[in-house]
């Protein structure tokens, strides 16, 4: 007979859209999880979130840090804060969830992962895309492989423009980090990477398309493995389309797969056949995209009570040298090396 535990208090550091949208909401409705507290710059805006998911208190990051009863955190704040914050809940023996990016810069994640080995506690980067049960099974046909030799990886996230009162912290270099390339291109290029191993990557090109403010609204990656693999990942905030578009095809020697539409498709007999295994779909009207968030949130929180393995997320230091290794191409105009 199983001991239930008690549930696992946490709190969220930032109420913007993808607090609103998922993680308070899912957070809150989780019978194995207390909410204790949220924390924003914008005290009236954290205290109507609060009222509105019934979480009793708002407070400040500093504060539910310093706090001996929280024992995990959500970090969605400006990514110039993330470094910092994730290091300062870590050794305070925080569990950590933190929005993409770690770091803005590879040194930057190393520091985090070194704070969290140090600590002994869980870290987990918001990659929602690793749980899309489409995405798994796509990576399992490459790692398993059904695809032959991967030569070539695509990818792409393009989102419609959003009507703005005022540029936020996203139109910032110093706050951001980036535009597109760093918004969208984080998880992009992680979902890409991901699919195939993630392969240390030797050389990038990268061209980027500038708009009304200090950061890309566009950008084009085109680097090449070790192995010699290619990946070309398109990004872009001003996608002018019916919706925004989410994209990726693995290309082997035996077959290719590719996601949404989900579709894996191996040679057989000197022919192309459909192996597309089915896949179950979100219950209650969910999207793929919340539906996501839901699974990446359970693994956190089941990660923090010792159900489940959670490793040290190691290769955004590859990933955050790559996409500095991209702004140098794109500000010098050539090819550079990783």
């Amino acid at each position: 007979m199983t001991q239930e535990r008690d549930p696992i208090r946490v709190a969220v550091v930032g109420t913007g859209a993808i607090s609103q949208v998922v993680h308070v909401p899912i957070l809150a409705e989780r019978a194995d999880v207390e909410l204790v507290a949220l924390a924003d710059t914008d005290a009236p805006k954290a205290r109507s979130v609060a009222e509105r998911f019934g979480v009793g208190e708002v407070t400040s990051a500093e504060a539910i840090c310093a706090r001996d009863d929280v024992e995990a955190v959500v970090f969605c704040t400006p990514n110039d804060l993330h470094e910092e914050q994730a290091i300062v809940a870590l050794e305070a023996g925080k569990h950590v969830l933190m929005e993409r990016p770690l770091a803005l810069h590879p040194d930057g994640v190393e520091r985090v992962l070194d704070a969290a080995k140090k600590a002994g506690t869980r870290l987990l980067m918001g990659g929602p895309h690793r749980f899309r049960p489409e995405v798994a099974a796509l990576r399992s046909f490459v790692a398993g492989g059904d695809l032959g030799e991967v030569y070539a990886v695509r990818g792409s996230w393009l989102t419609r423009p959003l009507p703005m009162a005022r540029p936020s912290w996203r139109q910032v270099r110093e706050k951001a980090g980036g535009g597109a390339l760093m918004d969208l291109g984080v998880p992009a290029i992680d979902l890409c990477l991901w699919l195939v191993g993630y392969p240390t990557i030797k050389r990038v090109s990268c061209s980027l398309t500038f708009g009304d403010h200090e950061v890309e609204d566009a950008g084009t990656l085109m680097a090449e493995s070790e192995g010699g693999v290619i990946f070309t990942v398109e990004v872009s905030n001003r996608y002018f389309a019916a919706a925004d578009r989410y994209y990726a095809r693995v290309m082997g020697t035996e077959g290719s797969g590719s996601l949404p539409d989900f579709e894996v498709f191996k040679q057989v007999g000197g022919r192309p056949l459909d192996i597309t295994p089915r896949q179950p779909k979100p219950q209650g009207g969910e999207n793929p995209y919340t539906n996501a968030y839901r699974r990446q949130i359970d693994h956190f929180i089941r990660a923090v009570g010792g159900e489940v393995d959670a490793p040290i997320p190691g290769e955004q230091v590859a990933l955050m040298r790559l996409i500095q290794a991209a702004y140098r191409s794109a500000e010098e105009g050539r090819e550079v090396e990783v």
